[in-house]
């Protein structure tokens, strides 16, 4: 097995990441409720119709719910809901955002 081990290929900005977008916006909810969705934007680093079109999909989807207080949206997370990629679908939303996100998930 080769690694890398250049000086000038770990101070290249990388293209790619192992999660989708989906899954930053996810994360950026689980961590703030009712984060403004231009703050999402600017923490994922997409533009805002692209993170309102990500939260259109999942909630679609049944992943996502959104819950108006006033003027404030409150965004729920199914976290039992499945993976939707077949290799996945074994693990459920939880699986993913319970590492990643500084509060804890718990199963009731």
């Amino acid at each position: 097995m080769t690694y890398m081990t250049s000086n000038k290929a770990a101070q290249a900005e990388p293209r790619w990441t192992f999660l989708t977008n989906h899954s930053h916006v996810l994360v950026c909810i689980a961590q703030e409720s009712d984060i403004r969705l231009s703050e999402v934007a600017r923490r994922v680093g997409i533009g805002e119709r692209a993170v309102h079109r990500i939260v259109h999909e999942l909630c679609d989807a049944g992943y996502l719910k959104v819950v108006k207080k006033g003027r404030t949206n409150n965004y729920v997370i199914d976290l039992d809901r499945p993976l939707r990629h077949p290799l996945e679908s074994e693990h459920d939303v939880r699986s993913v955002i319970q590492p990643l996100v500084r509060k804890k998930y718990s199963r009731k």
